[in-house]
């Protein structure tokens, strides 16, 4: 079975299932809110009978509520049937609407807007506590009273919030349009004499007098029904509201729609699943076709990078590799022309010295005879720099690693070279302070030795050659500084690539092989360290080596 067809079962079995176990999940959350359709939602429970709370409390009467109770149908969408304590229907919408009255809901709820006494704010001396319910009682009477007044005359009404519980009642004259308006002014008056109780305050006086207990807990119990028993002439009665009704016909969910509409996910999660094989599959056909180019030895094909996905990734990969593998090919192609060009030269020397002295052209000599073999060393000298570098680059550099002052490294490779530098008038010295590495001494004897000797190739007489060793707190550096012609600052780029020189016109006699300062660089990253290159013409050259601390 092909990849493509693999991936379109296997999304097709994880839709299914997804689908499947969705429409179950959801005939048993249907079959739930079924068995709780006869119920009303507790919030709107909550919401009508703080609202309605809110309007008795506030207005001292019942009067006028339909509207609000209107509103609330509308908002919620239930019948409500609000009947005081006495039995008395205050409002029904069935009633409202013009329709029959239904049996009555299951959902009922308490509306008592009279107000609760707060004890805690009164005095505590039960003199001082008896005369505050009085007070309390006289105020709320009056206050209610006048509320209610104002309702059935259409102003309308603010009740202010008390510490002690009991609302301060006003006609609010900025919503009725201000007093200045043609008769509210008489209409507050005459509903603040309506109000009016002469003497009530004494009756009330009289009636928390009886609360004359030896306890705080008696006292306050009692105060508090005497505060309650007082007001309940004049208070809104309370209340029951009932939502819902008998007999409304439920809401129902049907299998039918609900697989249909799982069928209908699945076709989506079917047809997406198509669509995605195809733009999966694309880019890997394009990848196929690119590899198999590759494998046919095409290092120029590439493939297009669209988004930023993970087959752009991989995509962008693949163009890294093939980069990496053309670059690579390049490279061996350049290496096998630079060692062709490099052994053509001498080899042909060889040969034609070789061939002269078989034909007796040239007489054999002492003198002859050390140049051919000069001659050999050179070439054999180019072939070990070659082997060392491929092993180097292959990871196969053998390294015999123990714990290494530089300083002492770079006072031995001062002594090697010490004579040469002489021979040439240029001033070879150390400085360096002790520096622990763990390396291999004999290959960083061998870079270092390879930038001296090209140091001193490069100095005139006269000139100098420092070999400088210095630490940071997790890296040791190694510098090799001379004043010799330096290096252009196109040339630097190049200085360690294979069979560079900075002058083209010097022979592999005068300027080596061309490989010491690629097989240092080598050398080198393989002890995790870095080597760098600085130069001016005319004043010098500095070849700066970091390699991590030793402990």
């Amino acid at each position: 079975m092909s990849f493509r067809l693999r991936v379109l079962w296997l999304v097709v079995l994880v839709a299914v299932s997804a689908t499947a176990a969705t429409a179950w999940l959801t005939l048993r959350q249907a079959s739930q809110q079924i068995n709780d359709s006869a119920t009303t939602d507790r919030a709107q429970l909550d919401e009508v009978v703080g609202r309605l709370t809110t309007y008795g409390s506030r207005h001292g009467t019942w009067e006028g509520v339909p509207d609000l109770v209107r509103d609330l149908r509308a908002q919620t969408g239930q019948r409500i049937h609000l009947v005081a304590d006495t039995g008395q229907v205050i409002v029904d919408t069935d009633t409202q609407e013009d329709r029959t009255a239904r049996p009555l809901g299951t959902v009922v709820g308490v509306v008592d807007p009279r107000p609760v006494l707060n004890l805690a704010a009164l005095p505590a001396e039960p003199a001082s506590r008896q005369k505050g319910v009085a007070d309390a009682i006289a105020g709320y009477r009056t206050g209610v009273r006048f509320a209610a007044c104002l309702t059935r005359e259409s102003v309308p009404v603010v009740a202010v919030p008390t510490s002690t519980g009991v609302p301060q009642f006003d006609a609010d004259l900025s919503a009725a349009g201000g007093r200045d308006r043609p008769g509210v002014a008489e209409i507050v008056d005459g509903c603040a004499d309506v109000a009016a109780e002469p003497g009530r305050h004494l009756a009330d006086a009289a009636s928390v007098q009886v609360c004359g207990s030896s306890t705080v807990e008696a006292l306050d119990t009692c105060l508090a029904q005497a505060f309650t028993n007082d007001i309940s002439d004049v208070a809104p009665v309370p209340a029951r509201v009932y939502l819902g009704a008998r007999g409304d016909p439920a809401s129902v969910l049907t299998v039918g729609p609900l697989l249909a509409a799982a069928a209908g996910v699945a076709a989506v999660a079917v047809i997406g699943t198509v669509l995605l094989s195809r733009r999966v599959l694309r880019p890997i056909d394009t990848l196929t076709a690119a590899a198999q180019r590759l494998g046919r030895g095409d290092l120029t094909g590439r493939v297009p990078v669209r988004g930023n996905d993970e087959l752009a990734e991989l995509a962008r990969s693949f163009n890294l590799m093939a980069d990496s593998l053309q670059r690579g090919e390049e490279r061996q192609r350049r290496l096998v022309a630079d060692v062709a060009h490099e052994l053509r030269t001498p080899l042909a020397n060889l040969r034609g010295y070789l061939e002269a002295l078989s034909d007796g052209v040239i007489a054999p000599d002492q003198e002859l005879y050390a140049s051919l073999l000069e001659e050999a060393v050179l070439q054999q000298r180019i072939v070990d720099d070659l082997q060392d570098l491929a092993l180097a680059e292959a990871g196969n550099l053998a390294y015999h690693r123990v714990t290494v002052d530089l300083a002492e490294l770079l006072e031995t490779c001062r002594t090697a070279h010490h004579a040469r530098a002489e021979s040439a008038e240029v001033s070879l010295h150390v400085a360096a302070e002790p520096v622990a590495v763990h390396a291999d001494p004999d290959r960083l004897r061998q870079v270092v030795g390879n930038l001296v000797t090209n140091a001193l190739r490069a100095t005139a007489a006269g000139g100098s050659v420092r070999l400088v060793a210095s630490r940071t707190d997790t890296q040791a550096v190694v510098q090799v500084v001379d004043t010799g012609s330096g290096i252009a600052a196109d040339a630097l780029p190049h200085v360690f690539d294979r069979f560079w020189r900075a002058d083209s016109a010097r022979g592999r006699r005068t300027g080596g092989s061309g490989l010491g300062l690629a097989i240092a660089r080598q050398i080198v990253t393989d002890h995790q360290g870095t080597i760098t290159v600085a130069s001016e013409v005319g004043v010098g050259t500095t070849f700066t080596i970091t390699l991590p601390r030793a402990a």
